[in-house]
């Protein structure tokens, strides 16, 4: 195969560009539609990529979740050091290990698919999707308690799951034997694979329509471009170093008040982010690897700078990120990493904290700042069939300068939907008896923060577990510029003893019949000083119920008779 150094117009450029985007929507589209689990088919907490024959990653689905950016560059790392020139037709390579196949946590399972053209690779296509279980010591593969990697589930290295087309059923079998819920996992497995070929198939049909030279052009012509567009906009930062810390809850074991400080340099067209002074790596599973770190520092200037940019290479190339070995974000072998989202939200908060000294405009407040993460586990009475429900909750959104902040939603890296109430009683024996904001949640300020989110269930007709991973229960999320911070989260336990407070990171609670689970995620700051607020908007928090008579008059000093 030969290619001609071509340059495209821009015209003939975006029609490429799109239609790569298209193959990867239609990618993902037909992963969620043929899952078996609520938490792809139904919450979409998965992800679709194209990437070059070295690596590096040229588009990605609308859709897709921003943390998986460096997850998908970081598993093609691993398969081109690994494999090399052993790659085939046919090949589809799985992955899932942070410390060896460039993962970030276990539960979100990588495949990655070459595609070939006249016999050469030219590209691949890949998928991330998040598993309900990888088995480990806990149903859901995901609570606090855990203090090292082995714990939380099968580590998958960079294996060959087909090799010139043939699925190796002993690869398949033991990663199945490893999980619970096995007939679930292999529904979500083959809904991976499905998109892959998927994928191979438009990709040649894009080829046969624009010509490989060209296609491959577009691949450099995009990157270059988002690189280019992403230096443009660092340039309109005043120059200068910005310095921002903020803390961790704790680890899930016997370490709090954990450190994430961040001094962020701008030079001209230049930006650079320094993470000294940051926790070590701690015992429980809150640490990160730098690949989820990259996505996070990634999406967050994205979001503030130019938020049309496209997720690629392009923008992984020209960001500057220093963050020691063994530490939190830069953690070594055996740690464990299966809540890395928390703390991966965490670091966009302490980001957005230094950039609103730069762009004030442009920031918004601290979000509920957590992937507020509730599993009920247990055997279904009506099948007599093991269930894992997973689901990682959303909650505030911090007030903007213009607008006060969302109600009840995913926010920053998690890109995901909160479970409706019908599929989970559809789906598990499971009764949720209230789904609703909390009172009193979202910061006061000129703008207000969004609210939180709460959810009562329990078990029908047999008892189960609960596991949760909560952050921002005690760190609340701060307010910018005057503005109060919003409300924390908090587990709950409701039975004949009362009403009870959990761990915030809780590990296999017993939950029996008439025993209630509430899980309450946190609000979110505000933005601006409450004296500034408006009175319609004012009017409008009292007449909606979303704030109590106690809240207005001690935020905004109105009581019943000046309503």
């Amino acid at each position: 195969m030969t290619r001609d150094a071509l340059e495209l117009d821009p015209i003939s450029l975006e029609i490429i560009a799109n239609g790569l985007r298209s193959i990867a929507d239609e990618c993902f589209i037909a992963l969620m539609r043929s899952a078996y689990s609520t938490n792809i088919k139904e919450r979409k907490d998965h992800s679709i990529a194209i990437l070059d024959k070295n690596g590096r990653l040229v588009v990605q689905a609308a859709l897709t979740l921003p943390i998986h950016i460096g997850s998908m560059s970081g598993l093609m790392r691993c398969v081109l050091n690994k494999y090399g020139n052993d790659i085939a037709e046919g090949d589809i390579f799985v992955a899932n290990d942070p410390h060896t196949a460039g993962g970030s946590h276990l539960p979100d399972i990588n495949y990655a698919k070459p595609i070939f053209v006249d016999g050469e690779i030219v590209a691949f296509i890949c998928n991330i999707a998040h598993h309900a279980d990888v088995g480990g010591m806990v149903p859901g593969s995901m609570a606090g308690g855990m203090s090292e990697i082995y714990q939380e589930g099968l580590r998958i290295p960079v294996v060959k799951l087909f090799n010139r087309g043939e699925l190796q059923t002993d690869i398949m079998n033991l990663i199945l034997l490893n999980v619970r819920a096995p007939e679930e996992r292999r529904g979500d497995h083959n809904a991976q694979i499905a998109s892959c070929n998927l994928g191979s198939r438009r990709f040649h049909e894009v080829v046969g329509a624009h010509g490989l030279a060209n296609v491959l052009a577009a691949f450099d012509e995009i990157i270059a471009r988002t690189g280019k567009r992403m230096r443009l906009a660092f340039a309109e930062i005043p120059d200068g170093t910005y310095h921002f810390e903020d803390f961790m809850d704790g680890d899930g074991i016997d370490t709090f008040d954990i450190p994430i400080r961040l001094a962020l340099t701008v030079a001209g067209d230049a930006i650079s982010f320094d993470f000294a002074g940051t926790s070590p790596q701690v015992g429980g599973n809150i640490n990160t690897t730098m690949n989820a770190v990259q996505a996070s520092v990634s999406y967050a200037l994205i979001a503030v700078l130019d938020s049309d940019i496209p997720s690629n290479q392009g923008v992984l190339d020209v960001v500057e990120i220093k963050a020691e070995p063994g530490t939190i974000l830069n953690s070594v072998f055996p740690a464990p990493v299966a809540a890395r989202a928390h703390t991966c939200q965490r670091v966009i908060d302490v980001v957005l904290g230094a950039l609103s000294q730069a762009l004030p405009d442009k920031v918004i407040a601290a979000a509920n700042g957590a992937n507020t993460t509730a599993v009920f586990a247990g055997v279904d009475p009506r099948n007599n069939q093991s269930y894992v429900y997973l689901e990682t909750l959303g909650g505030g959104m911090g007030a903007r300068s213009s607008k006060d902040g969302k109600d009840g939603v995913q926010v920053h890296i998690t890109n995901t939907s909160n479970l409706p109430v019908e599929s989970i009683e559809q789906e598990y024996p499971l009764r949720v008896e209230e789904y609703s904001l909390v009172q009193d949640s979202g910061g006061a300020g000129k703008y207000r923060g969004g609210m939180g989110l709460r959810r009562v269930v329990t078990p029908v007709n047999h008892t189960c577990v609960f596991n949760g991973a909560g952050e921002r229960f005690r760190y609340k999320p701060w307010g910018l510029f005057g503005g109060e911070a919003g409300g924390s989260g908090q587990f709950l336990i409701r039975d004949a003893e009362g009403e009870r407070r959990l761990d915030d990171k809780p590990n296999t609670v017993p939950v029996e019949i008439e025993t209630r689970i509430v899980v309450e995620t946190p609000g979110a700051g505000g933005y601006g000083k409450p004296d500034q607020r408006a009175p319609e908007a004012i009017e409008r928090d009292i007449q909606s119920g979303k704030f109590s008579a106690a809240y207005v008059e001690r935020h905004f000093g109105l009581d019943k008779s000046e309503r």
